[in-house]
């Protein structure tokens, strides 16, 4: 037993180990020098270290900007998400109400259709409304997703009842249940929703490349793609920049991933 166990930690150390590689790659080539980094055969660790790269960035672009709208529409679309798909979530899960059932399932088909098929119709629904290169057009389509409310759906069906019919007893509305039981012990799957949509937003390029066409409403993947040229990249910006980019992530991902864990495990429980 004891060996087999070793044998699992040696493979999930060199699983890890690949994981990593690309980090680590990235992490390398943005201390290098514009020279250096385009050498073939490539060096693994810089000969020159060059930590001016990372100050270059806010220099080259407005970098500052980038993440402040980045972050803006990250927390817009996840404030909304969880608000929005945890009361679609509780009127599936606790609700009765004629052709639920339908109506779910007809939910769960948009999980089907790809993003691109609706970019084109999205666009002109943006256009129509005046919404080009503004908050609106970055926010508001990605306030709602299936996935959440199937994701909290699952969670909250795990929920004994009987709670909600003790707390009507003492004279709770369906909002008092909504607010004071079901959310307070659906906090790992709250959590999970907010972890997927915030690696989702703060991720997105396409629906940004495609809504704005100014610097000033531009996110980080839109940004930082500006360091990619026809002719020539600017590899060690271009990781200076997507390394400072991906930090705050890993960091959220290090602290909540318990939390991350028990609400996709939970959320497939139904009692």
């Amino acid at each position: 037993m004891k060996i087999q166990k070793w044998y699992i930690h040696i493979l999930l150390i060199f699983g890890a180990f690949v994981m990593v590689i690309p980090f680590l790659w990235m992490l390398s080539t943005s201390l290098k020098t514009f020279t250096e980094s385009m050498q073939v055969p490539p060096t693994i660790f810089p000969k020159e270290w060059k930590f001016e790269n990372y100050l270059e960035v806010f220099i080259a672009v407005d970098y500052l900007k980038y993440y402040s709208n980045t972050i803006i529409v990250t927390v817009g679309r996840t404030a909304a998400q969880l608000l929005l798909c945890s009361l679609a979530a509780f009127a599936f899960a606790r609700l009765k109400f004629p052709f639920k059932n339908v109506i779910f399932i007809l939910l769960l088909s948009v999980l089907m259709v790809p993003a691109q098929v609706v970019m084109i119709p999205s666009f002109v629904i943006m256009s129509k409304l005046g919404w080009i290169n503004t908050f609106y057009a970055l926010i508001v389509p990605g306030m709602f997703s299936a996935f959440g409310v199937f994701l909290l759906r699952q969670f909250f069906m795990s929920i004994p009842k009987e709670l909600d019919e003790a707390a009507k007893i003492d004279g709770c509305t369906l909002w008092g249940i909504y607010w004071r039981i079901i959310l307070p012990l659906s906090k790992p799957a709250l959590v999970a929703l907010a972890i997927f949509t915030i690696l989702a937003s703060w991720n997105d390029f396409l629906w940004p490349l495609t809504m704005t066409n100014s610097e000033d409403m531009r996110v980080l993947s839109v940004g930082i793609a500006t360091f990619q040229g026809q002719h020539a990249t600017d590899y060690p910006l271009l990781m200076a920049g997507a390394l400072m980019a991906t930090v705050p992530m890993i960091l959220l991902f290090l602290f909540l991933q318990k939390y991350l864990i028990e609400g996709i495990t939970l959320s497939g429980v139904r009692k």
